[in-house]
């Protein structure tokens, strides 16, 4: 069973920062990307950051680009997303995705909200 274990969401203020993490765990086989996808009340999901992990190819919305940097650590289970000078707009649950081949897999989501 896999299992995509987040953490790191909560409540800041405009232009604070925060780190999300997520551990991935089981028969997840070889890992060939990983990202960060956010969801916003009666919006689509969307993605925010993502990177291969053949190429290190790392792509990243054009709203957070400058404010937000994607990681992974070196066993390769884990990955990061730091974010940085957050603005409301920034506020929606934030899912871990990690793909292994042609199969995707997703965390439970996590909150993340931006206000004064």
């Amino acid at each position: 069973q896999v299992q995509l274990v987040e953490s790191g969401g909560g409540l800041v203020e405009p232009g604070g920062s925060l780190r999300l993490s997520c551990a991935a765990s089981g028969s997840i086989g070889r890992i060939t990307g990983m990202g960060w996808y956010r969801q916003a009340p009666g919006k689509q999901r969307d993605l925010v950051a993502g990177l291969t992990t053949g190429g290190s190819t790392i792509n990243y919305a054009d709203s957070v680009k400058g404010r937000f940097t994607i990681s992974r650590d070196n066993a390769g289970n884990t990955v990061y997303l730091q974010m940085n000078n957050l603005k409301p707009e920034d506020t929606a649950v934030y899912y871990c995705s990690v793909t292994s081949g042609w199969v995707r897999y997703w965390g439970q989501g996590t909150q993340v909200t931006v206000s004064s």
